[in-house]
């Protein structure tokens, strides 16, 4: 499964860590930080990932929520079939803008409350999950 990572590039660090866990339990995983490369159409190459992948990691900080592209890259997710319950939302660090409302709504995972390691093994344990059957068979419109 392709994970597209949405992310502030102020947290590449944490993500990094987060994206080595992943991988480690076979996940491919697409981040523009290091998927972009100097010269790329920096809008294409994401457009392109995001039409590739199969399931989105957001992570929701106070600078991924500030961030109009973070917005923009759930916006799409929300609205494309084959993402629908393959969209992880993910809160590190407390948040100081409003969570998108509709993120609400989905059980999200709280690295606040959960060591570095336990918090990799929720999201690999979800993504996994959801690997094991179509999108767009997980649920009925």
């Amino acid at each position: 499964m392709k994970v597209f990572i949405s992310h502030a590039q102020t947290d590449d660090t944490f993500v990094r860590k987060v994206e080595a866990g992943l991988e480690k339990v076979g996940l491919e995983v697409w981040d523009a930080s290091r998927e972009i490369l100097p010269g790329d159409n920096w809008a294409d190459k994401v457009a392109q990932a995001l039409k590739e992948s199969e399931a989105m990691v957001v992570f929701l900080t106070p600078d991924a929520l500030r961030s109009p592209w973070v917005r923009w890259e759930i916006e799409y997710a929300l609205g494309e079939r084959r993402y629908r319950k393959r969209l992880v939302p993910v809160l590190a660090g407390k948040p100081d803008g409003d969570v998108p409302w509709i993120l609400r709504h989905l059980r999200m995972i709280d690295m606040e409350e959960l060591t570095e390691d336990e918090g990799v093994n929720q999201i690999s344990q979800a993504l996994l999950k959801t690997a094991q059957s179509p999108a767009s068979a997980a649920e009925t419109p």
